[in-house]
């Protein structure tokens, strides 16, 4: 994971030294004693954090704030947003966990964030810079519209509903491939769904001019509007056209209102842990964790058995798949990010969560330098924002849900679709699309017909692709 120099590879399986590891107990703060931890080695401090914020959430969830407190401020004491990956990952996770202590004194949490401003144009220009840094935007782009290019084959009417309507580019590169069609270009409609209508505004206008440009039949709808509130009918699909829908890391978003009812932030809990492997070598340090963390904490159950399938036809997101499935299409091709962060307990989505996004710090790691601009704000203002809905969030706040390709399934299954298996040459463009990057970690498997975007060997992202069942 982290290398003397400071580098970091989360698939490193190099021989970690097991360390002295002092309690946290009361009153323990970081004096003169505790000097050799000022010292340690990138690779050992990494270690420790892990340890200390396994320990800090173990805490938070059985309601044992005083010995929170204590192994927050030790990790504070080591983490830096500006330091090495595990340095970085940890400032983000320890930020998570005081704003989950903080949500439980409502009053207290309100007032420390009743000056906080967000601010639209900073949110649009760091996904913007997410989607520049890193392929995987790019790879789903290019997967999505050949899906769609292969479905609408001899269709002379053609609608896309794209519910994240963010990045005219993807849009403009299948126009492009639309207007090379042998039989020639279709009549295209696209209906936008995003909740900024200056976002919105921005697509039509990139788009009008392209399709003028290739000589297209075009029109763009507009739809204001959150996913959990879009109103289908608004996307006004009409008879005799095929429709294509595409979502992008939206979907997910639907599950936290099958949990609206649910009480906000239960502290006590008997929670397992499952050690990241990607972080840790469980023949040494696992060992000594395993063992250091006994008191309270087991090993988790699949997480699966802790995230229930929604319900038939009772919860949001079935709903929202239904009406989908009402609609018709052809094709709907969806991404989502691979990973559990849905599980019940804290100690399972915080486990499953770190393995993510030291992943993630990984790439940027490897892409940027530390002190790029660009790599700060993306790491704050979006991953640090996802770590902490993931961490200090629950019920219906809690909007970063993601969840493994196989629950996907089930729930495509449930709601009347089958799935459609990506073509070789879907395949073959997202694997150049990766080959023209510099950085030798990204990597593309196939997954039951599915693309998986991977860094080094853990999956991050899938692509997926669906039609109604008759």
């Amino acid at each position: 994971m982290l290398q003397d120099d400071g580098s970091s590879s989360v698939t490193s399986s190099s021989p970690l030294q097991v360390f002295p590891v002092m309690s946290l107990s009361p009153g323990l703060g970081f004096g003169s004693s505790n000097q050799w931890l000022k010292e340690l080695k990138s690779e050992e401090r990494g270690l420790y954090l892990i340890h200390l914020l396994l320990a800090c959430a173990s805490h938070v969830a059985s309601g044992s704030l005083e010995n929170a407190n204590i192994a927050l401020d030790h990790i504070s004491q080591l983490a830096s947003p500006s330091g090495d990956t595990m340095q970085r990952i940890a400032s983000y996770f320890n930020e998570a966990l005081a704003d989950r202590i903080l949500r439980s004194w409502p009053g207290l949490f309100k007032a420390l964030r009743s000056t906080k401003l967000s601010v639209v144009s900073e949110e649009i220009l760091v996904r913007k810079m997410f989607f520049e840094i890193f392929p995987f935007l790019k790879v789903a782009f290019v997967v999505t519209n050949q899906a769609i290019i292969e479905a609408m084959e001899g269709e002379k009417m053609v609608h896309i509903v794209d519910l994240n309507a963010a990045e005219p580019l993807q849009w403009r590169a299948l126009l492009q491939d639309l207007s090379a069609r042998p039989e020639g270009p279709p009549h295209l409609r696209i209906t936008g769904v995003h909740q900024q209508k200056e976002v919105l505004d921005q697509m039509a206008h990139v788009l009008t001019q392209e399709a003028e440009k290739l000589d297209i039949p075009f029109q763009f709808n507009q739809v204001v509007s959150t996913l959990e509130n879009l109103d289908v009918e608004k996307l006004r699909v009409k008879t005799g056209e095929a429709l294509a829908i595409s979502s992008i890391m939206q979907l997910h978003t639907l599950l936290a209102h099958d949990n609206e009812k649910k009480s906000p932030l239960p502290l006590k809990h008997k929670n397992g842990v499952t050690l990241p492997r990607a972080l840790i070598n469980q023949n040494t340090f696992g060992e000594f964790l395993e063992k250091d963390m006994a008191n309270g904490c087991s090993p988790s159950n699949d997480t699966a058995s802790s995230s229930p399938l929604c319900s038939t036809g009772s919860s949001k997101m079935d709903s929202f798949l239904n009406a989908l499935w009402g609609l018709s299409p052809k094709v709907m091709v969806v991404t989502e990010q691979d990973s559990n962060h849905n599980a019940t307990t804290l100690m399972e989505r915080l486990s499953e969560s770190l393995h993510f996004y030291a992943a993630l710090f990984d790439c940027l790691e490897s892409t940027l330098p530390r002190t790029s601009l660009e790599r700060i704000k993306v790491e704050k203002m979006l991953l640090g924002e996802e770590i902490k809905s993931i961490v200090a969030c629950e019920g219906i706040e809690r909007k970063e849900r993601h969840e493994k390709l196989e629950k996907w399934f089930q729930r495509f299954d449930t709601a009347g679709f089958g799935n459609v298996p990506l073509s070789y040459y879907a395949m073959l463009q997202a694997r150049r699309l990766l080959q023209s990057y510099s950085c030798e970690g990204y990597k593309i498997k196939e997954e039951n017909g599915c693309v998986v975007i991977c860094w080094q060997d853990r999956a991050l992202f899938s692509v997926s692709s669906w039609r109604c069942r008759k």
